[in-house]
């Protein structure tokens, strides 16, 4: 078994307060986590209004199968959000 890690950092340049932040990360956790079954949550930069940190982990039984799932991942969080991905971490453990 293996778990795959992702960590999204996201640029929203229109946010100016914690409660438009929080409309957004709770829009995006939710629907990961609906669509794909895994544990999503904000972890880090809940001080800064503009930055949105997102965290999916997912239990996987295979390599094959975490990629896979991490690229599906991707491009539902790219399609899905107006914010800019400035950064994506991978990980398989």
């Amino acid at each position: 078994m293996k778990i795959a890690v992702m960590i999204f950092r996201l640029h929203a340049p229109w946010v100016h307060s914690p409660k438009e932040k929080r409309m957004i990360v709770k829009s995006i956790v939710a629907r990961l986590q609906n669509k794909f079954h895994v544990s999503a949550a904000e972890t880090d930069g809940q001080d800064t209004h503009q930055i949105i940190v997102i965290g999916v982990a997912a239990i996987v039984p295979h390599n094959a199968l975490a990629d896979s799932l991490m690229d599906e991942i991707s491009l539902f969080v790219e399609e899905n959000t107006d914010a800019e991905i400035l950064d994506e971490t991978r990980e398989i453990r």
